[in-house]
């Protein structure tokens, strides 16, 4: 039978092409494993690239809202010092605008259909934009308290003691979203309070430059902030969870309501001041930078959530602590570290990360 087909001509003709279309099926199938790993490597690299890319602008962004907030509360006045509610207002705007533009981009940079999503969403939707305006108006309350603590805090002790927004978090996690807490996470919560009491021990042994403002008034304003974030974040949270809607469009909808609130806010507190000399009274380059720090923070955070994970955003929050500190000390000199707020800050950081970790499920599967 072999020796019959060897010997036939007709059959070497047949198979021939049976046999190229099979090395020819070969090669497309290896050169299709060569072409899906390549493009595995670009995603996995471009993703490693975003992840390092929204970490360093968070940690920017947070450094630098936290010491040019700082800076220019404190900066000897050549005029009139600026409003916080105005800055507040402006940043609210700002935040509507960004997130105008990305929604836009969203839709091909097409502005029918950026209104007729926006129509859709907003307009016709009135109860569940009227779900935001609890979180919106605790927001811009927790901006306002931002400036007030920063104008009796130095940049190192508020950023330490604010990262109590952890347990504030964490607590109405449990309570409005029925979650349990893992070990790890109460051990993180204890490390973090007795870090943050550290950090606001008084001692004699060090003398802290004299920088003006209340620490006592500094701090009220922080455990409020504290709490406001702690809250509006868990309900903000519960409500992106029951929707559909596109974070976007949830942040203009905030944005709206934020705007509006703070208008109310520059209305009661400092409307004879704005009568006198304008909503725009005290602003500079650095105030201008203030409000566009502030106004772009949420969506860095929400890159990070994006793109990232807790202990990147945990490592991310440690470094702007340091940063904050070391420059607080270096060039603002309104700051003088004891050992007390060294260990404080060690606590803090190390339980950051502790509550970020994520511990690995053990596998079922038995290796054989």
């Amino acid at each position: 039978m072999n020796r019959a087909l060897h010997s036939n001509p007709n059959v070497h003709r047949i198979m021939q092409p049976e046999v190229a279309h099979v090395t020819q099926s070969v090669h497309l199938l290896s050169g299709g494993d060569a072409q899906s790993r390549q493009q595995r490597s670009d995603t996995s690299t471009m993703s490693a690239f975003l992840k390092r890319l929204s970490l360093g602008v968070l940690v920017l962004q947070t450094t630098g809202l936290v010491l040019c907030m700082r800076y220019s509360r404190t900066l000897p006045a050549v005029g009139p010092l600026y409003l916080a509610s105005s800055a507040v207002l402006l940043a609210e705007i700002l935040k509507i605008l960004t997130c105008l533009l990305i929604v836009y981009k969203e839709h091909r940079f097409s502005l029918h259909a950026t209104y007729l999503n926006l129509l859709e969403e907003i307009a016709h939707r009135p109860l569940d934009t009227l779900k935001l305006a609890v979180p919106s108006a605790i927001y811009t309350l927790q901006n306002n308290l931002l400036y007030v603590a920063l104008s009796n805090l130095d940049a190192a002790t508020y950023q330490v003691t604010y990262q109590l927004k952890i347990l504030t978090t964490a607590l109405f996690t449990v309570v409005m979203l029925r979650r349990k807490l893992a070990w790890h996470h109460c051990l993180s919560l204890c490390l973090l309070t007795v870090g943050v009491v550290f950090v606001q021990f008084p001692t004699d042994s060090v003398e802290k430059p004299e920088s003006g403002g209340t620490p006592l008034i500094g701090l009220f304003a922080v455990l409020l902030a504290c709490f406001s974030s702690g809250f509006a974040g868990v309900y903000f949270e519960r409500i992106l969870k029951g929707s559909r809607q596109s974070v976007w469009v949830r942040n203009i909808q905030m944005g709206l309501f934020g705007s509006f609130f703070a208008l109310v806010g520059v209305v009661v507190r400092d409307w004879e001041q704005v009568h006198q000399a304008g909503l725009l009274q005290g602003f500079n380059s650095l105030t201008w930078i203030v409000v566009i720090l502030q106004a772009v923070g949420g969506l860095v955070v929400a890159a990070v959530i994006k793109y990232a994970d807790n202990i990147l955003k945990g490592f991310a929050t440690s470094l702007s602590i340091i940063l904050s500190s070391i420059i607080s000390y270096m060039l603002l000199q309104d700051f003088t570290p004891s050992l007390l707020f060294v260990i404080g800050t060690l606590l803090v950081i190390g339980a950051t990360f502790l509550y970020g970790f994520e511990p690995k499920e053990q596998s079922n599967l038995v290796k054989i």
